[in-house]
């Protein structure tokens, strides 16, 4: 499996061009330059921005040239910090992973996907010249598996056309289930050997979303410890969510989580990664802040082993707030060994 290189080490930075409410004083205030220092001193080599289409287009799908001027700002401050940067688009015209913000539709109109190529086409017409730092990120999370072959021929068609304009910049495909590790086996085989697969890792989500409040079936008020059996685990799991994609029943029932866990849960992404020569990425990894920042640490020790076991590149989620904030100060205790572990 080839190396992601230079995308080895990073942060996601939500909640600052997506899952906003898009206003000046969000765009200018919740990260600045200062903060691509404060990451860079981190020891990351990179960041994962996410950003709504509603920052680069007017409801019509016209461009927004003070969005692309915003973007361009924070390309110049990742570069001037010597961290490269994923592009990553966390929602488009009639699709976004959070139900929440009622976009739908996306995958069976034509209409919504000539769209998505369009805003992919100025964005690297845009941006194409960076190809030296800067990767794009397609789509976060599709949800569902039966949306799998539509994405895959979507997301052909959409690297085709952004390869007119940046025929050499890395670009990031993930799948179904939100990212799974499990759809990586699914996607198609790559365009190109500037072709990653993405995937995001939050499991087990009985510890890493415990207590999260849009969850529908959680209980808020709901904890437990990273030290918890996978009995325990198991029996949460049905309690608060009614499926998970772990099979606790292949582990011992008084195990408790390590890198081993890791390594047995991303083996088989792993595994088409070694066996089509693509690099793999986890765009996001991360702990609610329900949890202990202690319990935190036991979970990104045992996470962390098992990417540097595969050389897999990673960010993780999230630089501040959006509920799982590394750079809280209900972190500062744990954060110098954290650092050790992203």
């Amino acid at each position: 499996m080839r190396i992601f290189t230079g995308y080895q080490r990073g942060v996601d930075l939500g909640g600052w061009f997506s899952q906003c409410d898009h206003t000046e004083e969000r765009y200018d205030t919740f990260i600045t330059a200062a903060d691509f220092a404060v990451i860079r001193g981190w020891g990351c080599d990179h960041v994962r921005l996410p950003i709504d289409y509603e920052l680069l287009e007017d409801e019509d799908g016209n461009p927004r040239e003070k969005g692309y001027g915003r973007l361009e700002r924070a390309v110049s401050w990742a570069r001037e910090n010597g961290l490269n940067m994923v592009l990553d688009l966390h929602k488009t015209a009639g699709f976004s992973f959070d139900p929440g913000e009622r976009e739908a539709g996306f995958f069976k109109s034509e209409k919504h996907q000539e769209r998505f190529y369009a805003l992919w086409e100025r964005i690297a017409r845009r941006f194409g010249k960076d190809g030296d730092m800067l990767a794009f990120e397609l789509l976060n999370e599709v949800t569902e598996r039966e949306y799998g072959p539509v994405w895959n021929r979507i997301a052909g068609e959409c690297i085709r056309r952004i390869r007119v304009h940046a025929p050499v910049t890395k670009i990031l495909i993930g799948g179904y289930w939100h990212n799974s590790a499990a759809a990586v086996k699914d996607l198609p085989l790559p365009y190109d050997e500037n072709v990653v697969y993405s995937f995001h890792c939050y499991e087990p989500h009985i510890f890493t979303h415990q207590g999260a409040y849009w969850m529908p079936t959680m209980d808020t008020s709901f904890r437990i410890s990273a030290s918890a059996t996978f009995r325990e685990m198991a029996e949460a799991t049905r309690r608060m969510l009614g499926g998970t994609l772990v099979d606790f029943e292949k582990y011992p029932p008084e195990a408790t989580l390590t890198a081993a866990f890791f390594e047995d849960f991303l083996q088989e992404a792993v595994r088409t990664a070694e066996a089509r020569n693509v690099p793999l990425y986890c765009g996001e990894y991360g702990v609610i802040d329900n949890a202990s920042p202690e319990d935190a640490l036991i979970w990104f020790r045992a996470i962390h082993a098992a990417f540097e076991k595969y050389g897999i590149g990673r960010a993780a989620w999230s630089y501040r707030q959006m509920d799982f904030g590394l750079s809280d100060p209900r972190m500062d205790a744990v954060r110098p060994e954290l650092l050790r572990c992203l």
